[in-house]
């Protein structure tokens, strides 16, 4: 979403996974590098607004975490409400938390828009001995669903900026897509007696494919 022309973009982002899978901490070390080893659940509504930079424009990504609502099951469609971009965060540790994700991925396509960026995060990868979920099945689950996948340490920060960067520059890249293909634009083309153009710039289709992240510590 935009506020006006000439404004930078604002976009929300959420966060949403059983609890204590790490998404206080996955959202504390992208937006000021801390991780807090004895962190409790928070009460009330967390986010942080961090800023980029994309193709000379600034945006905002107003990132909001469930702050322990998940343990009452009570994560609402406020919670949703305006979302373009999501990360389904899973502890690779903890096979329930994801045998839990089809849940939060019903959750989310009742709740928000069905175009919403989604990434499945697996995260603690610094625990690679005591992995209960491997990556090939999270991959088969990612490509099934048309996620975007990645794992992560908010322990030891790996992946963790890419993880929510990839997000929020795909809700740009859309973003920028639906601006080129609105009535507005296409009109402003024809009053400049453009003759041809093309709406979606060269290996465009391929974004999704170079985005995605197959990665782990």
């Amino acid at each position: 979403m935009e506020d006006d022309p000439g404004e930078d973009y604002l976009f929300k982002v959420v966060l949403i996974g059983d609890s204590a899978v790490g998404k206080s901490n996955l959202l504390s070390r992208y937006a000021r590098n801390e991780f807090h080893m004895n962190s409790k659940a928070t009460i009330g509504v967390e986010f942080q607004t961090q800023s980029m930079e994309f193709d000379g424009k600034e945006i905002k990504a107003q990132i909001w975490d469930t702050a322990g609502q998940e343990r009452f099951r009570a994560v609402t469609s406020a919670y949703y409400r305006g979302a373009v971009g999501a990360l389904v965060v899973y502890d690779i540790s903890r096979r329930h938390t994801f045998e839990s994700v089809g849940r939060w991925l019903d959750e989310l396509k009742m709740h928000s828009d069905m175009n919403i960026v989604t990434m499945l995060v697996g995260n603690k990868c610094d625990l690679e001995t005591l992995r209960e979920v491997p990556i090939e099945e999270s991959k088969a689950l990612a490509e099934a669903e048309k996620l975007f996948f990645i794992e992560t340490s908010a322990l030891n920060a790996t992946n963790v900026n890419d993880a929510f960067q990839i997000v929020i520059k795909e809700v740009y890249n859309n973003m920028s897509r639906k601006a080129l293909n609105s009535d507005s634009y296409k009109s402003k083309l024809l009053s400049n007696r453009s003759t041809k153009v093309s709406l979606v710039p060269n290996g465009d289709a391929a974004t999704k494919t170079e985005l995605k992240k197959y990665a782990c510590c």
